[in-house]
This record gives structure tokens, sequence and C-alpha cells, in this order.
């Protein structure tokens, strides 16, 4: 036997033998248990909802990045192509390569809730990211690791009712995907936010996937409903993008807030900076919390974690975004 495989029989033992372990060999071992060991090498399996999102890929490189300040830690990211089956599929796939820890970034709650608890039921513990299947943090899954989705919207709809319409006005709103957790809560985060200026009115909400395309045509058709919106909210840097292109191409001049805040030549930072965008606000990744989390769990042998780590958001207005962007 090897050495890591020796140190999680006797850790294993020393828990069953306080009481500590789950009696039955049909019942699931504790993850927390499982997972640990004091060396040897060890297989992160991150799950991401979908590569070809810039704020996705933004994850990944940090990710990647904090991975590597580990020795012993390779991580492993599959691409869940915007598709819950495939991403079903991957889960599945790092279950039976009995990965140490399985990150996961859910494309949409409920069909991935099943995927995650069969990697609980096989020992693995399971950090989710930015995105939450259907659960308890500490119960269904190991933690949850993201921004305050809702507190964030709230600070975008709280900006917007001080600084951008403060004598009131129309506003409205592109909603993500409906069927994950982030859309919801930005878009009640939001109406919210502008609940503190009674004389601001949101008009016209409807949602857009994330997308840049469909956040163009969906604001389009927006400004032809209503002429005289004057600031539109955002749930995300690409949909922000797209309803740009939308505004110019109606030609009018709306307030724009973009969420994520992503770097780069096409993020949000650099749209502020450029005064494209009157703000973004940004969603922070939670990859160096991640890594954080997994090394209490794989190396130091901690029996708990905190369930929900919440990591703050930071607004990106004219008065910062060019220090930001490096200019």
């Amino acid at each position: 036997m090897t050495q890591r495989g020796l140190s999680r029989v006797l850790h294993a033992a020393l828990l069953a033998g306080a009481g500590l372990c789950i009696a039955g060999s049909a019942q699931a071992a504790d993850p927390m248990v499982k997972a640990c060991a004091k060396d040897g090498q060890f297989v992160i399996g991150f799950s991401q909802a979908n590569n070809a999102e810039p704020y996705r890929q933004h994850v990944n490189d940090e990710l990647t990045a904090a991975a590597k300040e580990v020795p012993g830690f390779t991580l492993q990211i599959a691409d869940g192509a915007g598709n819950v089956n495939t991403q079903t599929s991957q889960v599945d796939n790092f279950i039976t390569q009995k990965v140490d820890i399985l990150l996961i970034s859910p494309f949409e709650a409920a069909p991935l809730t099943p995927a995650v608890k069969r990697a609980m039921d096989a020992g693995i513990p399971v950090i989710e990211l930015d995105r939450k299947t259907v659960g308890d943090p500490g119960k269904d899954y190991t933690a949850f690791i993201g921004g305050d989705n809702f507190k964030i919207a709230q600070e975008a709809g709280k900006f917007t009712a001080e600084k951008l319409l403060p004598d009131g006005g129309e506003a409205a709103v592109l909603e993500g995907l409906p069927s994950s957790t982030p859309a919801v809560e930005r878009l009640n985060g939001f109406k919210d936010g502008v609940k503190a200026n009674s004389k601001i009115q949101i008009v016209a909400e409807q949602a857009a996937d994330w997308v840049p395309d469909k956040a163009q045509t969906a604001f389009s058709a927006m400004l032809q409903a209503h002429p005289d919106i004057k600031v539109l909210y955002a749930s995300n840097d690409m949909m922000a993008a797209g309803a740009l292109l939308a505004a110019k191409g109606a030609g009018k001049d709306v307030k724009i807030i973009g969420t994520d805040g992503l770097p780069g030549p096409a993020g949000g930072i650099e749209a502020v900076a450029k005064g494209d965008w009157a703000a973004t606000f940004t969603y922070p990744t939670g990859a160096k919390e991640a890594i954080e989390m997994s090394k209490k769990i794989l190396l130091d042998c901690v029996t708990s974690v905190e369930p929900t780590v919440t990591v703050d958001t930071t607004a990106i207005t004219p008065e910062n975004a060019k220090q930001l962007a490096g200019k």
C-alpha cells in the first residue's frame, strides 16, 4: 500500500474508533474523511459550465495559476459547453476517475444536482463555484464559494438610484439564463437596489441567457418599445457589450452597467475606462479560495470547512477604471 493510501486508512480508522464514521458498507464514506491524506499527489477535477464565456475562461486561468502554486496538485478542467447532459457526463467521469476533490460551476442548478450527490456519495468533497446546485452547502455539497449575486446587483441598483438617475427615469434589465441561480439573484438584487429612488421605473426586463447576440436583439426591441430608457443593467459583461451595440444602432445615449468586471481588451474594466459603459461590478472568481480550501481538506485533514465563502465585489467606475486597466 502506498504512503498516501496508508494515511487515508489510518485516518479513517481513527475516526471510526471515535464513532465518527458512517456505519454499514452500503453507506458512503464521509467525503472529508476519504479525501484526507498528509502527502502524495492529488487530482482536482473542475467541471466548468461553459468555457466559451470569457468570465469562465477567467475562472479557469485563475484556478490554473493557483493550483500550480501547490506541490502535488494537478487540476483537470472539463468544459460543459453549456449543456447539462455534457456536464453531467463529465462529472460522472471524474467520479469514475476517483478525483480527490470535485470543483463545479453548474450550468443549471436542478439538472446537475443528482451528479453532485453521486460525487458526495462516492466520498468526493464537492466545492461549488459561482453557481449552486439545489440543496444546502455543508450538507448536500461541501461548500459554496463565490460572490453574493444579490448584493452585487443590489449595489448596481443603488448606484443607478443615486448616481445615474438621481432625478428618476426609465431603466431596463437584461437577465442571464433564468434557470441559473446568479440570473435570478442578480435580477432581484438590482430591482431591490433601485427601490432607493421611487422616481425610477423599470419598464422592461428580459432574459438574454448571458449571450451578447441575444442581448443586442433583446435590447433593440426594448428601445423600440420604450425609447426613453436611460439606464440598462446587464447581468454580465457580455450582455452589456451586446446592449451597447443595440444602443448605438438605435442612436440612443444609454448608460450601461455590466457585471463581472472582466480584465483584458474586451472586458468590462476596459469598457468603463473608454467611457462606453457607466460602470461594471466585479464578480470574483473564488479560484484562490477554492484551492486554499482544497489544501485544507487534502493536506491539513480538517474535519470541517466554512460551508459558504463570500468574496467581495468592487465597483468599477470612471473614477478607478483607468487605474485598474493599467492606464
